[in-house]
């Protein structure tokens, strides 16, 4: 059996926002408005990734979130010619390792392409923080324009705010492109929330500890799993060479791979599922699944690697 690592054990999942905004930068809401409502959510943590500037500070400890330190930060491609820019979310521990002061910022200059952003990505790991790849389809970057980056664990395959104003990052756009590649990237959803609306429409589940630095460590080996709504309880691969998926009631399961099409199954006459499994006979060489519920809500597991 090879089980998705988010699964497991027994450890509580927790629900986690990786990327807002808040008044100190472009946000609508300030820092203590923010994390109010991810507690009334239910959230267990949180990362304000304010634009260019830095975050260590819990601004609301009386909700109890943990606070997981960052920043947002974006250099712009072919200025005066449209829009194309790279935007990375950086998160780090709330220890002397982490090389970033609070409120200290970071600015990036204008970039010709990848390749040259990649020092500001090396930089921000050198100073012990982790990253993902923002909003890919709002940066009007197809993969081709992001793939060759270096050290980033995930990237943004839910984004709230482009989906809500933008009808854009809403189902995992290049995933199966960079998968196929071999690159190990795994899948955040995120709110990237500016106005109030945007909140708590997007999150990981992370199979962690409640602190800091486990739920890095767990982002960073993808113990997680993203969702809008759906529950998943459980993603394997069984000896006899089934994927198979357990959820909450549900209307929709897909399984998803490069070199395949999407496999759906549903109830019948309309009846809900929470179970689906999938013969993996035709040289699959990763399995990920997307849960959809009745209000077209996504749930996505992480890929299980089979080579």
């Amino acid at each position: 059996m090879i089980r998705q690592q988010a699964f497991g054990g027994s450890l509580k999942m927790l629900k986690g926002g990786l990327h807002c905004h808040t008044t100190r930068s472009d946000g609508k809401g300030t820092p203590e408005e923010t994390m109010r409502l991810h507690a009334e959510n239910g959230y267990d943590f949180l990362a304000l990734t304010d634009h260019r500037i830095y975050n260590r500070v819990n601004f609301a400890p009386e909700t109890n979130l943990t606070v997981i330190p960052g920043i947002e930060i974006n250099s712009y491609m072919d200025r005066g010619k449209g829009v194309r820019h790279l935007h990375v979310v950086c998160l780090g521990p709330n220890d002397e390792t982490n090389g970033f002061e609070n409120d200290e910022p970071f600015l990036c200059d204008d970039v010709a392409d990848q390749y040259e952003f990649q020092r500001y990505l090396d930089e921000v790991h050198a100073r012990g923080n982790i990253t993902f790849y923002c909003h890919p389809e709002w940066s009007s970057t197809p993969a081709r324009y992001f793939e060759d980056l270096v050290g980033n664990f995930a990237f943004e395959i839910w984004n709230s705010g482009g989906a809500m104003e933008n009808h854009q990052d809403t189902n995992a756009a290049y995933w199966d492109e960079l998968l196929a590649q071999g690159k190990r990237l795994f899948g955040v959803a995120v709110d990237d929330g500016h106005a109030m609306s945007h909140h708590c429409n997007g999150w990981v589940m992370v199979n962690a500890e409640n602190d800091v630095r486990s739920i890095l460590d767990a982002l960073r080996e993808g113990k997680f799993y993203s969702s809008c709504g759906p529950v998943i309880r459980d993603f394997y691969v069984n000896d006899e060479g089934y994927a198979v998926i357990d959820t909450d009631d549900c209307e929709k399961i897909w399984f998803c791979c490069d070199r395949h099409p999407n496999r759906q199954f549903e109830g019948k006459d309309g009846a809900p599922i929470n179970h689906a499994e999938l013969n993996l006979k035709g040289n699959y060489d990763y399995i990920r699944a997307v849960v959809i519920d009745k209000e077209g809500r996504r749930a996505w597991t992480n890929p299980i690697f089979l080579d």
